[in-house]
């Protein structure tokens, strides 16, 4: 870079940028399209970086500049790129075709060279995107995004270029792009090409199936070839220096355990007696490597771990000093930071692990004197953070060993994690329980202040142990530590759960009270924090904020807790069924039994009937109104148990009981689960008799008809809406809406008004209506559904009146009615938009005409502009003149399957065509039979 760094362009050219990106960029690595050229490198440089890296290194760019030049020179054969390079080079060259932020995905096994295989396909196209890497997912997205932006327009807007951004954090992603697109909003920078593309690079024990490129520890007969010809050109240049390219040599010797047991023979002779420090040091790093991959130490921490005098005055290096064990320990450098060790490969760090337990020295012995010898003082945040990977995060997992047992959803888990760390789990299997408790209570007194520890020691104790006192103790702890983290808090509720659950068969009934009323206090108070946890002043747990997602353990707990009293007490004696119902006073049901002892739960069982109503009934609104993401449904066991706990406390109560005609019907409706909108919209999609509908319709009239209420008319009016419920006589009501009307309300209101042609003037200010839906949507329901998926529940569709309401179950019906031997996994529904291409799907919808422009979705409306959420954040990014069909979530109104106007039709911007949709279908289809009309009044 003799003239300064400079940028490839759009055009395939180049353009000098100067300070303009060094200067303000902190967040990104960026590798230049003129990087090294011009420049001198010392030979000296050179050949160590070289050696450093085939002995196990992390890659450099330098690395591949001399690899580069080397072939270019005929010195050298080409750097190795594994059998995915290709097919990710082909992947991310086609998304350049579509102006959107997209994500190319390599997964990889540890130690098989993935990241390696990233920053060559990164390096390589340097020329044609503008490279970097994300060197620290943990920093805020935002930035980070503003960083992205940036590199995209450096050079002036005219010289714009796609982002080839490298990251291993897949916890970001959804995160970064919605940042990324805000910038572009803000920034209102016109978009002809993708701003970036986002290389996913993450490593995946299990093996993955599918499209998406997957590194193995396995090499093919062609990566084979390769790796031995560089295997002859490296003991050309290096000699028997090679033999110590271990983690070269692991590769071309296709993972050879041989190798590897070789390369780690010098671990055999470890004494468990009198260890050495550099054999303390080798295991503390082994510890690490094995199951932090990753990981690392900085030399001047290893250095202080020897304590000697010689060090400063410069006598004895490092390497020296792990003799015999140094030509498995690599030094490296990266970026002019800090010096940092670690092993030369995983798989040697495994082995050398797995060598000093079979002569003694175990993995609880070797993590207790790591604690102990290393985390002293000012303990620098990134061995905190290995530290606590290594003994407190859970992989999924795999296939083959799920169970039933699931914690409450969150979107942190995607998939169902073990119960304990890895590490925890392998001494659990070879040293025992009671080994796995001493290490996390080591960790816990070490890092007196994180709450993780002792929350993970508290879960060991009362899932593993059944200690629950000692359990009680470290869960009381934890959440001392971090008093306003319901996560956190709800270890303790888990607690007095999970020891009711397994109490002794002939508790008293004050026994199960007595633990019952713990279990509950603990898990109302963490429903308290988590109402409180608003999402950005939240501590991180790990490198994800915990309060990106609402958590609803506290709330579902509560019912677990709930059903195991009733099942408890009600074994006891079937009259703890009417008592718990509220069918019969505690009173006197005591004095029949001749036992007041049991007045002091008065308040508890009092509550406990009102209590899961309320929040069944807030599950019902979760559910139905949202999932756990785009792409992933909630596990049924919610629901079940949900539903379960609301029979046995609301929905069994006798009618009898019940002596007005309102409060008749409202236990109906709550016996048959329908007594809310959400319930209502949710039976819609269940497993519901024409008969059924009808007789519910009816309840709802009723009710309205008694109590005048506007929610009852709503929801009558909301029943009514499957075609098969519609055959009643013609009625007019008048539906009122106030701005702090329900967000069910709003969205009624708004399918009632929504113009059947797009030219036909609306009766009311659409615009202002959904305003107002979001605003009740934000008041009701952001908090709890921030980071979830907000399923669409209606659509507008081709007809007239009610007709052409649309529930989204029925589209589903259809699609995979059509597609039953090709659909595999129906979660992701919405997400791919793929339902709206069946022509039959197509046949009912209306379609709506709009515009996309500054990264916003419109419709066009009576001459009308109203904006609208777009499905997909991804087709905005292009200004153009579109169709879409218009569905609705509890939020408001959404565009779906966003459609370029075909070329030929379009306007310009200034003189929106209006296009007619195609009423074909709009006739009566309920055969000439009457409808309740319904007005609204402004």
């Amino acid at each position: 870079m003799a003239n300064g760094p400079a940028l490839s362009t759009a055009k395939r050219g180049e353009i000098y940028i100067g300070s303009e990106i060094t200067h303000c960029i902190s967040l990104l690595d960026v590798v230049y399209a003129n990087q090294f050229e011009g420049e001198n490198i010392d030979p000296t440089v050179a050949d160590e970086t070289e050696k450093n890296f085939y002995r196990g290194a992390p890659p450099e760019w330098l690395n591949f500049h001399i690899s580069e030049q080397a072939e270019a020179y005929g010195t050298g054969t080409p750097f190795i790129g594994r059998d995915g390079y290709d097919t990710l080079v082909k992947q991310i060259q086609k998304q350049r075709k579509i102006p959107r932020i997209s994500v190319v995905n390599l997964f990889h096994q540890p130690g098989c060279g993935g990241t390696t295989l990233a920053m060559k396909v990164l390096w390589d196209l340097r020329k044609t995107f503008r490279s970097a890497v994300l060197t620290d997912s943990t920093s805020d997205i935002t930035e980070v995004a503003e960083e992205v932006v940036h590199l995209f327009t450096a050079g002036s807007r005219g010289h714009q270029n796609t982002v080839l951004l490298l990251v291993n954090d897949e916890q970001i992603l959804e995160d970064l792009q919605e940042s990324i697109m805000m910038k572009i909003a803000e920034q209102k920078i016109v978009i002809h090409m993708p701003v970036v593309i986002l290389l996913s690079c993450v490593r995946k024990d299990e093996v993955l199936q599918g499209d998406q490129v997957f590194l193995q520890d396995v090499l093919s007969e062609t990566e084979e070839k390769k790796f031995s010809e560089k295997k002859e050109e490296l003991y050309r240049r290096f000699g028997d220096k090679c033999k110590q390219f271990h983690g070269f040599n692991i590769m071309q010797t296709n993972f050879s355990q041989a190798y590897i047991h070789e390369a780690c023979s010098v671990f055999k002779n470890i004494k468990k007696a009198n260890i050495p420090k550099n054999t303390q040091l080798a295991a503390f790093l082994s510890l690490l490597n094995a199951y932090v991959p990753g990981s690392y130490l900085l030399e001047s921490q290893c250095l202080d771990f020897f304590n000697h005098d010689d060090f400063i005055h410069g006598d004895f290096s490092l390497e020296d000093t792990m003799e015999p064990f140094s030509h498995l320990i690599i030094t490296f450098q990266p970026d002019g930071s800090e010096k940092r060790v670690c092993m030369a490969h995983p798989m040697i760090a495994q082995c050398c692990t797995k060598l000093m337990a079979e002569a003694g020295v175990t993995r609880s012995d070797t993590a207790r004197n790591l604690l102990t010898c290393l985390c002293r003082g000012d303990i620098p945040p990134f061995l905190v953070g290995f530290v606590k990977d290594m003994l407190t995060k859970r992989r999924p997992k795999p296939k083959d060993m799920k169970t039933e047992e699931n914690p409450i959803s969150s979107e942190e888990m995607k998939e169902e994690p073990e119960r304990f760390s890895r590490l925890i789990l392998d001494i659990q299997k070879m040293e025992g329980k009671k080994q796995c408790a001493s290490v996390l209570k080591t960790a816990t007194k070490k890092f007196y202040q994180d709450p993780f520890f002792p929350q993970a020691l508290a879960r060991f104790y009362y899932i593993e142990l059944k200690y629950y006192n000692l359990a009680e103790m470290w869960a009381k702890r934890a959440k001392q530590r971090d008093p306003l983290n319901s996560f956190i808090a709800d270890t303790l509720g888990q607690v007095h759960k999970n020891h009711l659950k397994n109490i002794e068969c002939n508790a008293t009934p004050r026994e199960i009270l007595q633990l019952a009323t713990k279990a509950v206090e603990a898990f109302k108070d963490e429903e308290r924090l988590a109402e409180n946890e608003l999402g950005t002043d939240m501590k991180r747990d790990g490198k994800a904020k915990v309060s990106h997602f609402f958590n609803t353990r506290g709330m579902f707990g509560y019912l677990q807790v709930c059903n195991l009293v009733y099942y408890l007490l009600v074994s006891h004696n079937e009259t703890w069924r009417d008592v718990l119902t509220k069918n019969v006073s505690l009173g006197s049901f005591l004095e029949a039994l001749g036992d007041n002892k049991l007045f002091r739960f008065y308040n508890l069982i009092n509550s406990l009937r009102d209590e899961v109503d309320r929040k069944c009934a807030f599950f019902d609104k979760y559910l139905t109104y949202s999932k756990l993401s785009t792409k992933k449904d909630d596990p049924s066991y919610i629901s079940e148990d949900t539903s379960e706990c609301y029979r046995n406390y609301v929905g069994d109560s006798p009618l009898k009981h019940f002596k007005q005609k309102g409060a008749d019907l409202i236990q109906k409706l709550k016996q048959n689960q329908v007594d809310t909108s959400a319930a209502v919209l949710s039976c819609l999609d269940g497993e519901w008799t024409e008969s059924d509908h009808k007789e519910i319709t009816t309840w709802w009239e009723e009710l309205f008809l008694h109590k005048d209420s506007v929610t009852a008319l709503a929801n009558f009016i909301l029943a009514i809406l499957p075609s098969k419920c519609r055959q009643r006589e013609e009625r007019e009501f008048k539906l009122p809406l106030i701005p702090k009307d329900s967000p069910e309300l709003h969205m009624l209101a708004l399918l009632l008004c929504w113009p059947t042609n797009s030219e036909d003037k609306c009766v009311i200010d659409l615009g202002k209506l959904i305003l107002g839906m979001k605003r009740a949507y934000e008041h009701a329901y952001k908090i709890h559904f921030r980071s979830r998926f907000l399923r669409p529940l209606f659509f507008i569709g081709k007809g007239q009146d009610l007709d052409r309401i649309v529930h989204s179950k029925v589209l589903e019906k259809i699609f995979l009615d059509s597609n039953q031997e090709t659909i595999q996994d129906w979660s992701n529904n919405w997400s791919n938009e793929k339902i709206f291409q069946e022509p039959e799907v197509q046949a009912r919808l209306l379609r709506v005409t709009g515009e996309v422009r500054n990264c916003r979705v419109y419709a066009n409306v009576g001459g009308t502009s109203i904006e609208l959420d777009a499905n997909l954040r991804n087709s905005l990014w292009k200004h153009r003149q579109v169709f879409f069909y218009l569905g609705f979530t509890i939020r408001g109104p959404v565009a779906f399957a966003i459609q370029t106007k075909p070329a030929e039709k379009v306007m310009s911007s200034s003189e929106p065509e209006q296009i007619q949709p195609d009423l074909s279908a709009s006739a009566d289809t309920t055969g000439g039979k009457k409808h309740a009309k319904i007005k609204l009044e402004k």
